[in-house]
């Protein structure tokens, strides 16, 4: 339940921060635009609003809902999810959106967008300037790679060193070098001392998706962080030690051992240990679940060699800009996949984007996972569905090329119809969560 309430409290903290800042983006230039903003709200208040409050000779009401599903801000003469079909029967007044030029309306309903991208960039710049970039490089991890079954049918295995996705150089283990080697005709790998050519098929990604195996992990050696167990002590077991035998079969990994230990279950084991360089062996016993007593280091980033690389105040901006460009390009590429059937299984809601936070609180995860999610909230928005700013440009674009401006029942029945999209949409994609949640 803990977990629970700390990834739920973050979601629901970074959405909050994401909404305030897309709304204010419509709500800044519609009033640079002299156009009335009545409402504007963070979660929608269908029946009663949590919190509301419109300062004296103000035109705009302030408030908080109850359904934290967003928020909007509604715009005087303009056809939105408030459906006010009785103001749009009146005759357009001066300040209303519908009486503004087409340029000026398109501003306005491109502001949300363009707002959530500059707020990705600001995020991804301000955490590389406080935290810097730190990252493991894929030539310093010498044990190489553990390969899902569904990369080691391909030609992959493990121990695999991951060196060039067709003539580009793999530096870091991230989704971009996973996007990398889906894409790429060949992967080349380091393998006992040189270099093997993969052949990748075209469907990668698609059996990828339908294997829900992964792609891979860092092989890492056994290394002691703690000394637990009294029989472990005993036995001579030291932190900083390295496990490389288990009675004679050697164990170069971590998973080795932890096989190898499932196989002697409520036995005493012969043990070889690495130590300063030098190698001994020791006998210890393992209990019903596998275990000696001891704690590991799993951390890869404490076992290889990592590399930081530190941003002053004028260097991190250029350094985010890339960084938020990058993960757009990744974004909008992964999209192609939802449109496949192993694509839309994975389709997720709520539950999925709840998922990308950690059970315990971090800044810099929480603020990287919003960077992510402004990016993807100013995509999905700028989709040309109606109901989003994407639909409303579409048509604004349509007045500009045709001198044509579509007629209020027509905007009408545009919104009801993108309505029942989004909400179908977001029906599936919670569903989704669902079935996944009762299949583990």
């Amino acid at each position: 339940m803990e977990t629970f309430l700390i990834k739920a409290v973050q979601l629901i903290l970074s959405l909050s921060i994401l909404v305030l800042v897309h709304e204010f983006g419509h709500f800044i230039f519609a009033r640079i635009f002299k156009v009335r903003v009545e409402k504007f709200y963070l979660f929608f208040d269908p029946w009663f609003a949590l919190f509301r409050f419109k300062p004296k000779n103000n035109d705009t009401e302030y408030g908080v809902g109850w359904l934290p599903l967003g928020g909007y801000c509604k715009i005087s003469g303009m056809i939105d999810e408030s459906m006010d079909k009785e103001q749009m029967a009146q005759p357009p007044k001066p300040y209303e959106f519908r009486s503004k030029p087409s340029g000026q309306r398109l501003l306005i309903m491109t502001a949300g967008v363009i707002f959530n991208f500059l707020l990705a960039l600001f995020i991804y710049s301000m955490v590389l300037l406080h935290w810097g970039d730190t990252y493991l490089p894929l030539k310093n991890v010498t044990f190489g790679m553990e390969y899902s079954s569904t990369f080691n049918n391909i030609g992959f295995q493990d121990g695999d060193i991951l060196l060039k996705a067709d003539t580009t150089t793999l530096e870091r283990f991230n989704e971009d070098c996973l996007r990398k080697v889906v894409n790429a005709k060949t992967v080349t790998v380091l393998r006992d001392g040189r270099e093997i050519s993969i052949e990748i098929p075209e469907d990668m990604m698609q059996r990828l998706l339908r294997d829900k195996e992964g792609f891979a992990y860092y092989r890492i050696p056994m290394i002691i962080a703690e000394v637990e167990r009294q029989s472990a002590i005993d036995a001579g077991l030291k932190k900083g030690d390295r496990i490389t035998g288990i009675n004679g079969v050697s164990t170069p990994t971590a998973s080795d051992v932890v096989n190898e230990l499932g196989f002697n279950k409520e036995k005493t084991v012969q043990i070889d240990v690495l130590r300063d360089g030098k190698l001994f062996s020791t006998n210890a016993p393992i209990d019903s679940l596998g275990h000696i007593g001891i704690l590991t280091n799993s951390n890869p980033a404490g076992i290889y060699e990592t590399v930081t690389v530190k941003y002053n105040f004028f260097s991190s901006f250029p350094a985010g800009i890339r960084l938020g460009i990058n993960t757009l390009k990744g974004y909008v590429n992964d999209m192609k996949y939802v449109f496949t059937k192993e694509g839309a299984k994975n389709v997720g809601g709520f539950g999925a984007i709840g998922n990308l936070f950690p059970s315990s609180w971090d800044w810099r995860i929480f603020w990287e996972r919003t960077g992510f999610l402004s990016i993807i909230l100013a995509f999905m928005n700028i989709l040309p569905i109606p109901a989003l700013d994407g639909g409303h440009v579409m048509f604004l674009l349509y007045e500009v090329i045709t001198r044509r401006k579509p007629g209020d029942k027509f905007l009408e029945y545009a919104q009801i119809t993108g309505m029942i999209i989004l909400f179908s949409l977001l029906i599936f994609a919670n569903g989704n969560d669902i079935l996944r949640f009762f299949s583990r």
